[in-house]
């Protein structure tokens, strides 16, 4: 992988854990209140859960080959 492929992976991951982070913390605002509207608590959930997973396709990508 070159440098420049690196950083711009790098990059990418923090902009998703900002945007993971930040449903996180408005998921708990709005359960820590009273509003219950179920199918747009549901979809941030699925989202969150959107964001770890590419989150964690991009990291394995920055994990080097080994040769066998």
């Amino acid at each position: 992988m070159q440098p420049i492929e690196e950083i711009a992976l790098r990059v990418r991951i923090a902009s998703l854990e900002t945007r993971h982070r930040d449903l996180d913390m408005v998921l708990a605002h709005l359960l820590a209140t009273e509003f219950r509207d179920e199918l747009v608590l549901k979809r941030m959930k699925k989202e969150k859960l959107a964001l770890k997973d590419q989150i964690e396709h991009l990291r394995v990508q920055l994990v080097p080959d080994i040769p066998a």
